[in-house]
């Protein structure tokens, strides 16, 4: 790092199980937030988007169309990305997939919660991406996840192994 050679010690088996809890936390995180919105008949975007928006969000206008003209797609989107995001993480199923439209969800709320209360550029909303992203980059669905089970799965391996890319999927 930086010019620098860098080398870490640390019990797999540890990072394993933190990886395995930080999964199983942001995953109940997002399902809790999207299935008590599915199972709200009356929820919709359009209550935060209208007055959920701190005043000085210079995308304010941006926010009031997507209010106006948009909430009949983003709401159940909204409602079922949460819950399906949760999912993932919760079984460890897509885990990569997941954690990044969990990650592309929260940088839209980070954006829409500018100017921040207590921070002039990190919030929550910024901390929970990196943690996605952690996820998904130390493939968290290995561990104790279906993606662990699916990758070892004989009908599975030889596609991953003939198209290594669908590997990022999984993870």
């Amino acid at each position: 790092m930086f010019g620098r050679d860098v080398s870490f010690t640390y019990s797999e088996t540890w990072i394993g199980y933190s990886l395995f809890a930080l999964r199983l936390i942001m995953g109940w995180e997002f399902f809790y937030a999207g299935i008590t919105k599915v199972i709200d008949p009356q929820w919709s975007v359009r209550g935060f988007l209208l007055f959920g928006i701190p005043e000085g969000n210079p995308f304010t206008g941006l926010w009031t169309t997507m209010a106006n003209e948009w909430y009949w797609l983003l709401t159940p989107l909204n409602q079922v990305g949460l819950t399906l995001i949760g999912l993932g993480l919760l079984l460890g199923v897509f885990t990569r997939l997941s954690a990044f439209w969990g990650g592309v969800m929260f940088l839209f709320y980070w954006v829409a919660h500018y100017p921040f209360d207590n921070s002039f550029l990190i919030d929550y909303h910024l901390i929970y991406v990196f943690i996605l992203f952690g996820l998904g980059a130390f493939g968290a669905g290995r561990i104790i996840g279906v993606d662990g089970w699916l990758e070892s799965h004989p009908r599975v391996k030889p596609y991953l192994d003939r198209y290594p890319r669908l590997r990022l999927l999984l993870g």
